[in-house]
């Protein structure tokens, strides 16, 4: 018979577990370590040019709007705070309607003028004839001038008594105009300046589009019967639209803020005839001193700009065939 235990049976402990390893930590994904790379080659390589506009742009934008609610005289240490009074008056003044219209028919004449002009020279120049990379030259070296040199230039050219342009009426049996004293000959005047000066860039521009058409797509043209002037209207014209739709705003946005050939021309005279907004700005801050006037008309021409390029970028570019 087999004698009982009286002691506990003794088990062995159980062998210890290896301490769990930390999970590893999941490698950042390709794509967001390529995104904060070029957030970083953006930032050194934009962030100067941010911080210059900001400085020399948005910063005294700002401090404008803040001047046009003031009653203040460029060099006086005193201004007044009046809110919207420079805006009340500058909407009921009797010579706004006048300055504004101005500058609506000059904005229009050079805008379509200067687009109407450049894609016909640029046709021309598209041909391929000889000497067309000097006319090429020829024609956009007054876009790189200085605007007032380009006035004064002018303004002996549109002399009455000397000038080039009335000696070229009286040969042929016409009397020219005083083109200084008589409306709306001052702005006649202006009008062919920056036209001429202008020609060149717009030029340049279409005709970088024209040599981007396809010649497959012309030669489909030809082959369909359509003639010249067909191909132009239904298949060059449309395939422009880009580039017509940038010129559109570059120019409009250029000819409401022209100042240098007004002020080497005619200095918004006479009586005011060839006063724009813009050059109003000018007038009414450096030569009436009133600067917080002229930062009100400044603000308005700003918020002008701003709602026409918003409404182009919003409508028109739906029609631009890209």
């Amino acid at each position: 018979m087999t004698p009982l235990l009286t002691e506990p049976l003794r088990v062995p402990p159980a062998p210890a577990r290896p301490a769990p390893r930390p999970a590893p930590r999941p490698s950042r994904p390709p794509r967001t370590r390529r995104r904060r790379r070029d957030l970083a080659w953006f930032a050194l390589l934009a962030g100067p040019n941010i911080a210059l506009l900001l400085v020399f742009v948005y910063a005294p934008m700002l401090q404008s709007v803040y001047y046009s609610t003031l009653q203040w005289n460029l060099g006086s240490p005193v201004a007044r705070q009046i809110g919207l009074g420079n805006y009340i008056e500058w909407f009921t003044a009797s010579s706004t309607p006048r300055v504004v219209t101005t500058t609506v028919v000059f904005g229009v004449v050079t805008v379509g003028g200067a687009m109407a002009l450049g894609l016909g020279t640029a046709l021309l120049l598209n041909q391929g004839l000889r000497g067309s990379a000097v006319a090429r030259t020829i024609v956009f070296a007054p876009y790189v001038l200085s605007g007032f040199a380009v006035g004064v230039l002018w303004l002996f050219i549109f002399d009455p008594r000397y000038g080039a342009m009335n000696a070229l009426l009286r040969s042929i049996g016409v009397d020219g105009p005083q083109w200084y004293t008589e409306p709306p000959w001052p702005m006649v005047m202006i009008v062919v300046v920056y036209l001429w000066r202008n020609l060149g860039y717009v030029a340049l521009i279409y005709l970088a589009g024209l040599q981007a058409i396809p010649q497959d797509v012309k030669d489909a043209a030809a082959l369909d019967g359509a003639g010249t002037l067909r191909t132009l209207r239904s298949v060059i014209l449309p395939l422009l639209g880009p580039t017509t739709f940038f010129l559109f705003i570059t120019l409009l946005l250029s000819s409401l803020q022209a100042f240098d050939v007004i002020q080497a021309m005619t200095q918004g005279g006479p009586l005011s005839s060839t006063t724009t907004v813009m050059y109003q700005v000018y007038l009414e801050s450096f030569v009436n001193g009133r600067a917080g006037y002229a930062s009100a008309i400044a603000t308005v021409l700003f918020v002008v700009l701003i709602a026409i390029t918003a409404v182009q970028m919003r409508f028109v570019e739906k029609k631009v065939h890209y």
